[in-house]
C-alpha cells in the first residue's frame, strides 16, 4: 500500500487545481488529494473519429470506471470491454516477475486482430519499461482495425510517483484524475520519438501538450496499400 506522500506525488506535478483536505500525520501536514479536473483536446478528436463507426467496440486499458462507460455508450452508441492493465503490471510486481510483462502482453488480449475500432490506453505506458511497453503497443496495434483510433496520455514531469491515476471523464472537454495506489513507479518519461517507435504501425494525427504536463496523441491505423 502506498503511504499518504506517495498518493500525493502525482498531484504535484500536475497543477495547482487541487480538491482535498489537510490533515496531520505526525509532525507534518500532508494534503489528502482526492481528485483534481483538467480540460483534455485529444478526447473530443477521439469521440469524432469514432462516431461514424457502426456499433464500435472500444477496448479500455483500465480499471474500469462506471461514468464512463455510460459516457461511451451514450456518445458512440458502443460496446466496450475494460482490460485493467495497471492490475496486471501490480500482479507481476508481486509476484518477482516483472521482466516476463513482454511475453504475457504478447498473448494478453483475446479479440480477434483487427477486430477493435478505439483504445483508451490513458497513462498506463508511463509504467512500462521499454520492452514491455513494446510488447503492449505491438499487441494493440494488432487489435486496431483500419482507420481505427488509439489515444495515449503521457507524463512529461519528472518526479517520480507510485500512485496509478483513474481518469473519469466528465464531458468531451474535461477529465478528472483519481490517483490510488500501486505496486509500480512511474519510469523514465517517453520522448515523442520513443511514443512514435512504439506505434510505428499506426501514424500521429494530433498531439496536444496540456498545463497538467500530460501529452495527449491520438493514433489512426492506416488502410492497408493495395
Amino acid at each position: 500500500m502506498a503511504d499518504a506522500r506517495s498518493l500525493t506525488d502525482l498531484f504535484g506535478i500536475l497543477g495547482s487545481r487541487r480538491v482535498g483536505e489537510t490533515t496531520s500525520v505526525g509532525d507534518s501536514s500532508v494534503t489528502q488529494v482526492t481528485e483534481v479536473s483538467y480540460p483534455t483536446q485529444a478526447l473530443q478528436k477521439f469521440l469524432r473519429c469514432l462516431k461514424g463507426a457502426d456499433n464500435p467496440l472500444v477496448l479500455d486499458l483500465g480499471p474500469g470506471v462506471g461514468t464512463n462507460v455510460t459516457f461511451f455508450g451514450e456518445q458512440l452508441g458502443c460496446r466496450i470491454r475494460v482490460e485493467d492493465v495497471a492490475s496486471d503490471i501490480d500482479t507481476h510486481v508481486k509476484e518477482g516477475k516483472i521482466e516476463r510483462l513482454p511475453e504475457f502482453f504478447a498473448g494478453r488480449f483475446t479479440q480477434a486482430p483487427g477486430s477493435v475500432d478505439g483504445i483508451l490506453c490513458w497513462d498506463i505506458f508511463d509504467y512500462l519499461d521499454r520492452p514491455a511497453a513494446q510488447a503492449l503497443a505491438t499487441a494493440l496495434c494488432r487489435l486496431l482495425k483500419s482507420d481505427g483510433c488509439l489515444l495515449g496520455l503521457f507524463s512529461t514531469a519528472e518526479t517520480p510517483g507510485q500512485a496509478y491515476t483513474k481518469y473519469v471523464v466528465v464531458d468531451e472537454s474535461t477529465l478528472r484524475y483519481r490517483p490510488y495506489p500501486g505496486q509500480r513507479q512511474r519510469q523514465r518519461n517517453l520522448l515523442n520519438g520513443d511514443i512514435i517507435k512504439l506505434f510505428k504501425d499506426l501514424r500521429v494525427t494530433d498531439s496536444f501538450l496540456m498545463k497538467s504536463r500530460l501529452r495527449e496523441m491520438l493514433f489512426r491505423k492506416p488502410a492497408p496499400r493495395a
